[in-house]
């Protein structure tokens, strides 16, 4: 991915936010027949120290469900589009549009099971953040039929990051008055996307 020095983020807390935002994935693999394989899909996420995993599930039709071996999953943060017109040097500086944006490429290993009980245990663990966050109680039960068939459907995969690159651009390379101005004009904007990456450009350029 290229990332110009002034946006590169190392500290995997920003990966972290991420996640907290929304954990929902793009993973990208290559088929032995060359073709490129995407899917988009939730999962669970874990981080100790440098170590990240994470965990989920395909439909077992999904070609990618056959896949083993390297793979590229992106997580997308909130972007925003940024107006000349926002910058207070915008003349003297012939200030032009840009978009800030907070992304992950997380490159790795994936490897899948289809052990029913390790699915049925994988699956009450993804839905219990997704369902309080709704504030419903939905969770897998080992007993139903019908949930033991639902199995039959779905193919589960453990994704171990080796190398992960975070692209935080968020106007780091202007100045702290630029930076500012740009964010108050974004939470004055309709969407809760705008906001976000006000936050982001306050935190990030150390204006909070």
């Amino acid at each position: 991915m290229h990332t110009p020095r002034a946006f590169v983020e190392t500290d995997l807390s920003a990966l972290d936010l991420l996640f907290a935002r929304d954990a929902f994935i793009t993973l990208i693999s290559q088929g032995d027949d060359g073709e490129q394989q995407v899917s988009h899909l939730p999962v669970l996420y874990r981080r100790d120290g440098e170590a990240v995993v994470l965990e989920g599930h395909w439909a077992r039709a999904n070609r990618q469900a056959r896949h083993r071996g390297n793979a590229l999953a992106i997580v997308h943060g909130p972007h925003a589009y940024v107006s000349p017109a926002w910058y207070p040097d915008k003349e003297p500086a012939a200030r032009v549009p840009t978009w800030n944006y907070a992304v992950a490429h997380l490159h790795g290993q994936l490897d899948s099971f289809d052990d029913e009980r390790a699915l049925g245990e994988l699956l009450s663990r993804l839905s219990a953040p997704f369902e309080a966050s709704v504030g419903n109680e939905w969770q897998f039960d080992a007993e139903r039929s019908e949930h033991q068939k639902m199995l039959r459907g779905i193919v589960g995969f453990r994704f171990a990051v080796s190398r992960t690159e975070l692209s935080f651009k968020l106007s780091q390379n202007h100045p702290a008055a630029n930076i500012a101005a740009v964010a108050d004009a974004l939470d004055r904007q309709p969407s809760q996307g705008q906001h976000e990456v006000a936050a982001l450009m306050r935190r990030f350029g150390n204006l909070e």
